[in-house]
C-alpha cells in the first residue's frame, strides 16, 4: 500500500534511527509540540488510533486537525470523548468461510462496475490483504496415524471448487495472496509470521515510513494479534471489503477500560485458566464496544503466548480488542519467532520514541479500571453453553448435575445401551475432546503441557475411553515441529491425540460425525451428551448436532476429560481411571510441574523451527500447486456449481442512491430471546437432508455425504439463504417448545424461516425480526447480516446489538434498532402475530434519533413505542440509503 497523505500532516512528520537505518515516522510528541493537544496521558491503544489520524490528516475531507484534538479532550474528560473518526487499517486479514464471500462480493463488484460503465480494475485491494485457509478441514478420521491425510484428501475433495476460486482471486485482484490449506489457523499464522508491530511502506514520495502495525479482519479474533502490540478486530467481510478499496472505517473514539494484572499464575495453573476468569470479570464490568487494555507489574510474568490468548477472547468478553503495549516480552517473542534483527530493532526504537512503550512509568488515563492478582486463578473451565460461564474445576462436577437439573431438565443416571459396545452411555459422557483452536494452540506452555499428560498417563497404561472422538489440531506446523522434538506426539498419539489437520476444526463445528451407534443411543435416550474443547466457543448447536453441553479448558485439561471420559467427576478428588496394575490414577499423579513444562518449552521451541516452517508459506503442497484456474479479470461463473455462484447484490443496480423507506405494515419473522449469537443466525456447521439447504442441493443431485458446512457454501447465497436462521438449537419464541429454524407462515402455520420468507416476499410484505440482549454475539459472520437482508428483513428490533454485528446489518441496509423506556419483546407480550410500521426513516434522519414504532396486535389493539436507531453515524446513513456498504463504494468507484 503506498501511503498518501495530506499537506497538513508534514509538521508533525520526523525521522528516526534503527539499526543504522534511518526512517521517516509521525510523531505524536511532535503533534504536541505543535499545539495540537497533551497526548502524553493516552493509553498505547489509543496513540495507535491517534498517529492514524497524524497520518491521514487532510484538512478534514476524511481527517481533520479537530479529529485530532479529541484525542486531547478524551484525557481531560476522564477517557471519554466519542467523536466520530475515519480510521484506515494497514491491512486486511481472512480466512476461507468469510474469505470466499468476500472474494465472490469482489468478483462480483467487477460485473457490476463494468455494468454501470467503469474500470474493473479499481475494484482491487489497495491495502495488503492475506487469506489463510484454515476453516475447511473436518475431523472425519481420527486416533490412528492416517488421520491427518484422510482428512486433507477429503478436504480437497469437498473443497476443489472454493480452492479453484480462492486461487484465480490470488492471481486476479493485487495485493491479494492466499496462505493455502495445511498451514495453520489464521490467526496463529498472523502471529507467528505476517503480524510486524511496526509496519513499513512507501508513501507518495517513494520515502519509506514507519507506522504502528494495524488490521481489521473477518473473523472475530482477529483480536489474538493485540498481544502483539497490533491493534487489530474482527468485522464483518463486507466492511473489510469496504476497506481494502479504500474506504476508511467510521468509528467513535472508545472508552479504554485498563485491566491490571498483578502476582504470578501459581503452580497447576495454566494461560487457559487465567483468560476464562478475566472473560467471566469483563463480561460483568461490560465492556462491549469499548478497547480493553493491559497494564500492571503483572504483565513483567506474563509470556506473550498468554497475553494472545486473553488477546484473542476479546469477543468473549464482549470488547472491540484486549491490547498489551509492547515491552521487552513482545521483542523477545519477536526474535524467538523469526522476524528480522532490524525489524526488532525498529520496533524498539519506534515504540519508544513515539510513546508505545510499557515501562516502569507507564501510567495512562483509563476510561475506568479493575485488577486481578493472577495468584488467585484456579483451575477452570467453561460452560456449558456460554464462555463467560466460569466454572472452578472443583466446583465441575456439581455445576454439571445442576446444569442438567436447571439448564437441560432432564435426569441422572439415566444409561443406553450402544449397540455393538460393552459400554453404556449417560448424559454427562464426553463424546467429543478436542485440542484445537487459535486460543490455545498458539500457547506452547499449554501445549506441552498436554504432551506431558499424555506422556505420564500412557506410561501407566491409561488410554482415551472407547466413546471419546479425540483429536489434535494445531494452529501451526511449528506446534508440530515441537511436539516432535520433545517426544511428545508419540505420546498423544498413544491415547489417541493423533493429528487431524491444521485448521479450526471442532472450534467451528467441524467436528465431523461421532460413531453413528452414539448418536442413536443419544437420542434414544434423549442424553445430554459433552463435549470439551480448548477453544473459544461453545454457544449450542456450535460444536455437533449430537452434543449439548460444551466446555471450554485447557488442553491438560481436554486430555484429562477425555481419559476419565465424563463431566460427572470431580478431577481434583476423584480418581480418572485405573493403570495397567488396577491402581486408582488421580489427576495429580499425571499433572506435569511449572518447571517441567518450561524446561521442554526453552529445549524445543526454537527460531529456527518458525524460520523453517514459514519459509515457504504461500507455496504450499503438491495438492495445492496441482490445483489448476483460468487467468481472467472478471469470473466466469459456473452455471451448475454449489458452492460459487454470482450473488444478487449488484445486478441491475442504479446509478444513483435512493431514500430509506419507512417500514409499513411489516409482519415478524422471529421472536428471540437473549444472546442470539451469529452462530444461532448463520451456523457454520452441517446440515441435514430434510433442510431447505439440505433440500436445495438433494435437488441438485448433490449426495448427503457431499454437503460439506454452511461454513463452506458461503459462496453460495442460496444455500446461505436457506441456512439463515436455521440453527438446530435457535428458539423463536413465536412457537413454544420448538427448536430449529421455524417460524409461522402467512398462514399462521407452522413452516421453516426460509419458507415462510419467500412467501412473503411474493406477496410483498417486508418482514421484522426482534430479540433480547445482546443481539448478534459471537463470529464476525457477515452472512448472519447478508442472509437476513435476503429474507427481506427490514429491521431488527433488539435490546442490545454485539458490535460487529450491528455494524454488519448497516453494511447490508438492513436497519438495527433498541428498544427505550424500558420496553422489551416480553414486557409488550409479542407473540409474533403482530404487524409493525416504523416512521420518520425517510427524510432528514439523523444518527441515533428516536423514531416511532406502531405495534398493531392480532386482536387490533395498536401501542405506539419508542426506538432508538442504531444507524450511529452520518456515513452509515449514506450506506443505507445506496442498499449497503458495497452499493456506496460501487457507485463511487463507478463514478471516479
Amino acid at each position: 500500500m503506498t501511503i498518501v497523505v495530506g499537506q497538513d500532516t508534514a509538521k508533525t512528520r520526523r525521522t528516526l534511527s534503527a539499526g543504522g537505518v534511518e526512517i521517516a515516522y509521525y510523531s505524536i510528541p511532535a503533534a504536541e509540540a505543535a499545539g495540537l493537544g497533551d497526548f502524553s496521558r493516552l493509553p498505547a491503544a489509543l496513540k495507535v488510533v491517534l498517529e492514524n489520524m497524524l497520518r491521514f490528516e487532510d484538512g478534514g475531507r476524511t481527517v481533520s486537525v479537530d479529529d485530532i484534538k479529541a484525542f486531547s479532550s478524551w484525557a481531560d474528560n476522564g477517557g471519554k470523548n466519542p467523536r466520530e473518526i475515519a480510521y484506515r487499517p494497514a491491512r486486511v486479514l481472512m480466512q476461507d468461510f468469510t474469505g470466499v464471500p468476500a472474494v465472490v462480493d469482489l468478483a462480483a463488484m467487477r460485473d457490476g462496475i463494468k455494468a454501470l460503465g467503469g474500470d474493473v480494475q479499481k475494484i482491487n485491494p489497495l491495502s495488503p490483504v492475506d487469506l489463510v485457509i484454515d476453516h475447511s478441514v473436518m475431523i472425519d478420521e481420527f486416533g490412528n496415524p492416517r488421520a491427518f491425510q484422510m482428512n486433507v484428501d477429503r478436504e480437497y475433495e469437498r473443497n476443489m471448487e472454493r480452492y479453484q476460486f480462492l486461487k484465480w482471486g490470488q492471481g486476479a485482484f493485487n495485493n491479494f495472496r492466499v496462505v493455502p490449506p495445511g498451514t495453520g489457523i489464521c490467526h496463529q499464522v498472523n502471529l507467528e509470521y505476517l503480524a510486524q508491530t511496526v509496519w513499513t511502506d512507501e508513501d507518495q514520495t517513494g520515502a519509506q515510513v514507519a507506522y504502528p502495525d494495524t488490521l481489521v479482519g473477518t473473523d472475530s479474533h482477529t483480536t489474538m494479534v493485540n498481544g502483539l502490540a497490533v491493534l487489530g478486530w474482527g468485522v464483518g467481510g463486507i466492511e473489510a471489503e469496504a476497506a481494502m478499496l479504500g474506504q476508511p472505517i467510521s468509528m467513535l473514539i472508545p472508552e479504554v477500560v485498563g485491566f491490571e494484572l498483578t502476582g504470578a499464575m501459581v503452580e497447576g495453573t495454566t494461560g487457559t485458566d487465567l483468560v476464562l476468569k478475566v472473560v467471566e470479570l469483563l463480561r460483568a464490568h461490560g465492556v462491549v464496544g469499548k478497547f480493553v487494555e493491559f497494564y500492571g507489574e503483572g504483565l513483567d510474568r506474563l509470556p506473550l503466548a498468554d497475553r494472545a490468548t486473553i488477546a484473542n477472547m476479546a469477543p468473549e468478553y464482549g470488547a472491540t480488542c484486549g491490547f498489551f503495549p509492547v515491552d521487552g516480552e513482545t521483542l523477545r517473542y519477536l526474535r524467538i519467532t523469526g522476524r528480522d534483527d532490524a525489524r526488532i530493532a525498529l520496533v524498539e526504537a519506534y515504540a519508544k520514541e513515539n510513546g508505545f512503550w510499557r515501562g516502569a512509568d507507564y501510567a495512562p488515563v483509563y476510561t475506568n479500571t479493575l485488577s486481578l492478582d493472577m495468584g488467585t486463578i484456579v483451575p477452570a473451565i467453561s460452560g456449558p453453553k456460554r464462555p463467560q460461564d466460569f466454572v472452578a474445576l472443583t466446583n465441575a462436577k456439581d455445576a454439571f448435575t445442576r446444569e442438567m437439573a436447571e439448564t437441560f431438565k432432564r435426569p441422572m443416571g439415566k444409561e443406553i445401551a450402544v449397540q455393538g459396545e460393552d459400554y453404556t452411555l449417560e448424559s454427562g459422557k464426553v463424546v467429543i475432546a478436542s485440542i484445537t483452536s487459535c486460543t490455545n494452540t498458539s500457547n506452547p506452555y499449554v501445549m506441552i503441557g498436554a504432551g506431558l499428560v499424555a506422556r505420564k498417563a500412557a506410561a501407566l497404561g491409561l488410554t482415551r475411553k472407547p466413546w471419546v472422538k479425540t483429536s489434535l489440531a494445531p494452529g501451526s506446523q511449528v506446534v508440530s515441529a515441537y511436539l516432535e522434538a520433545a517426544g511428545l506426539q508419540e505420546d498423544l498419539d498413544a491415547i489417541g491425540f493423533n493429528l487431524v489437520g491444521y485448521g479450526c476444526t471442532t472450534c467451528i463445528g467441524n467436528s465431523g460425525p461421532i460413531q453413528p451407534e452414539l448418536s442413536q443411543a443419544i437420542a434414544e435416550g434423549d442424553l445430554v451428551a459433552t463435549s470439551v474443547l480448548s477453544g473459544n466457543r461453545n454457544f449450542e448447536g456450535r460444536i455437533s448436532p449430537d452434543v449439548r453441553a460444551n466446555y471450554l479448558a485447557s488442553p491438560p485439561l481436554v486430555v484429562a476429560y477425555a481419559l476419565a471420559g465424563t463431566m460427572d467427576i470431580n478431577l481434583t478428588s476423584d480418581p480418572i481411571a485405573k493403570d495397567k496394575d488396577g491402581n486408582d490414577v488421580y489427576l495429580k499423579d499425571i499433572w506435569p510441574t511449572t518447571q517441567e513444562i518450561a524446561d521442554l518449552v526453552d529445549q524445543t521451541v526454537t527460531r529456527e523451527a518458525f524460520q523453517s516452517k514459514y519459509a515457504d508459506v504461500f507455496k504450499g503442497d503438491e495438492k495445492w500447486r496441482a490445483v489448476e484456474v483460468t487467468e481472467a479479470k472478471t469470473y466466469d461463473w459456473p452455471a451448475a456449481s454449489t458452492y460459487i455462484q454470482n450473488p444478487p447484490y449488484f445486478q441491475g443496480m442504479s446509478p444513483e442512491a435512493g431514500m430509506i423507506q419507512n417500514i409499513e405494515g411489516a409482519k415478524v419473522l422471529a421472536v428471540l430471546g437473549d444472546m442470539i449469537t451469529t452462530d444461532h443466525i448463520s451456523p457454520a456447521g452441517s446440515f441435514p437432508v430434510q433442510s431447505p439447504a439440505g433440500q436445495y442441493l438433494s435437488e441438485r443431485q448433490v449426495q448427503p455425504r457431499e454437503f460439506n458446512s454452511y461454513g463452506s457454501r458461503r459462496g453460495n447465497h442460496e444455500v446461505m439463504m436457506r441456512g439463515t436462521f436455521a440453527n438446530i438449537r435457535i428458539k423463536n419464541e413465536m412457537l413454544p417448545g420448538v427448536e430449529g429454524g421455524f417460524t409461522k407462515g402467512p398462514d399462521g402455520q407452522q413452516t421453516s424461516i426460509y419458507d415462510a420468507a419467500m412467501a412473503y416476499q411474493e406477496a410483498g410484505i417486508p418482514l421484522v425480526v426482534f430479540g433480547g440482549e445482546q443481539y448478534g454475539a459471537g463470529s464476525s459472520r457477515d452472512w448472519a447480516a447478508k442472509g437476513t437482508n435476503l429474507l427481506g428483513v427490514k429491521a431488527v428490533i433488539a435490546e442490545s446489538f454485539e458490535r460487529i454485528h450491528r455494524s454488519n446489518l448497516v453494511g447490508m441496509g438492513v436497519v438495527p434498532f433498541e428498544f427505550t423506556d424500558g420496553d422489551t419483546r416480553k414486557t409488550l407480550g409479542l407473540t409474533g402475530d403482530e404487524t409493525v410500521s416504523i416512521t420518520g426513516l425517510s427524510g432528514d434522519l439523523k444518527p441515533l434519533s428516536t423514531l416511532p414504532c406502531t405495534i398493531t396486535f392480532s386482536d387490533g389493539r395498536e401501542k405506539t413505542i419508542q426506538l432508538k436507531c442504531r444507524i450511529d453515524t452520518e456515513v452509515e446513513i449514506e450506506y443505507v440509503e445506496n442498499g449497503g456498504v458495497l452499493h456506496y463504494v460501487l457507485r463511487n468507484l463507478s463514478r471516479s
